[in-house]
């Protein structure tokens, strides 16, 4: 009963702080003119939402630091590596979202930072959750626990490492193009790594990754207020290249690397889909999907938002749910 009482405490917390935050900080981008510029590629039906405020991760970023905060002075949390490590790569991988959002608002298209660079920043601060893991006792290998099976990985898991974090952060980024989308495949998958969290009793601080776990998924649950179709704001890569690191950082961290695939299932096919088609119309001079990524190609096909937005979900979930059998369960 604790342990759901301590669930339902995050999850409320987390949730009441983003509205809060989402109802001043909306009308302050409004103001400062941080607007989203529509590129003519996604389509007609998208550039009614040219102008739409977006850098909106803030709304569930700063209710998940704040609550953290408030549980840790109160006593009911407490640091440790694996939680510093999670709320780092969590906060970094923001910042540069920051940076990049900021130039594509300062010059008012969607180029912002250049990929290389954007690439390189990326690796740098997954180069410094992967010396700090270990550094802190993180054992080097790859552990598939439902078959007994430990696959010593040596120098390579540093580069495994770095393929999650980078690979993550930015699958999440590409998933984030229709209302709702990207933050209600977050919600659950948040919400399937809090379960697992719960699980992880020999590591230390198991209870406060699921803690951050479930703040995340109620802050997430508020910013959909302000996100589901029609969208008031966009969370912009501030928050979607910080929910991929945090992603991959959790699975890391808790030993369930494998998951990640499986739980971001959906984010997983939608890159799929980008490499794919950039693939197929640079060697063969040819179009696989109508448009990529894949919400995109069932658009071009005559699909509401809506009716992609709600399919995606339940395919998340599904994932999501076979993930946690798979981690808890077997």
């Amino acid at each position: 009963m604790l342990i759901l009482a301590k669930t339902a405490l995050s999850m409320m917390l987390g949730f009441i702080f983003a509205i809060i935050v989402g109802l001043i900080g909306i009308p302050i981008l409004k103001k400062v003119n941080f607007r989203q510029h529509v590129s003519d590629m996604v389509g007609e039906r998208h550039l009614k939402k040219e102008g739409t405020p977006t850098m909106g991760g803030f709304i569930f970023i700063l209710p998940v630091i704040f609550t953290l905060f408030l549980l840790y002075i109160r006593g009911s949390i407490t640091l440790n590596y694996n939680l510093i490590i999670v709320v780092f790569v969590f906060l970094s991988y923001a910042a540069l979202g920051f940076v990049d959002d900021f130039l594509k608002v300062r010059f008012h298209n969607n180029t912002g930072l250049r990929i290389s660079t954007k690439f390189l920043l990326q690796m740098c601060i997954a180069l410094v959750f992967f010396y700090i893991f270990m550094k802190n006792g993180g054992e080097p290998t790859l552990e598939i626990t439902s078959l007994g099976v430990f696959i010593p990985m040596g120098w390579t898991f540093g580069l495994f490492i770095l393929f999650l974090l980078v690979g993550s952060s930015n699958a999440v980024n590409i998933t984030d193009g229709l209302d709702g989308l990207c933050a209600g495949l977050c919600v659950i998958a948040f919400l399937a790594f809090g379960i697992l969290s719960w699980n992880t009793t020999w590591m230390e601080g198991y209870q406060e990754i699921a803690i951050f776990c479930f703040v995340l998924v109620g802050s997430l649950l508020g910013f959909l207020l302000f996100n589901s179709n029609p969208a008031k704001v966009f969370m912009g890569d501030l928050g979607s290249l910080a929910l991929g690191g945090a992603m991959a950082a959790i699975a890391i961290v808790t030993r369930h690397e494998l998951s990640l695939a499986l739980i971001g299932g959906v984010f997983v096919v939608e890159t799929l889909s980008s490499m794919i088609q950039i693939i197929a119309i640079r060697k063969f001079n040819r179009k696989i999907f109508k448009m990529a990524p894949l919400h995109h190609h069932f658009e071009q096909l005559g699909w509401s938002e809506r009716d992609i937005v709600k399919v995606f979900y339940v395919v998340g979930l599904l994932l999501a749910m076979a993930a946690i059998t798979y981690g808890v369960w077997l």
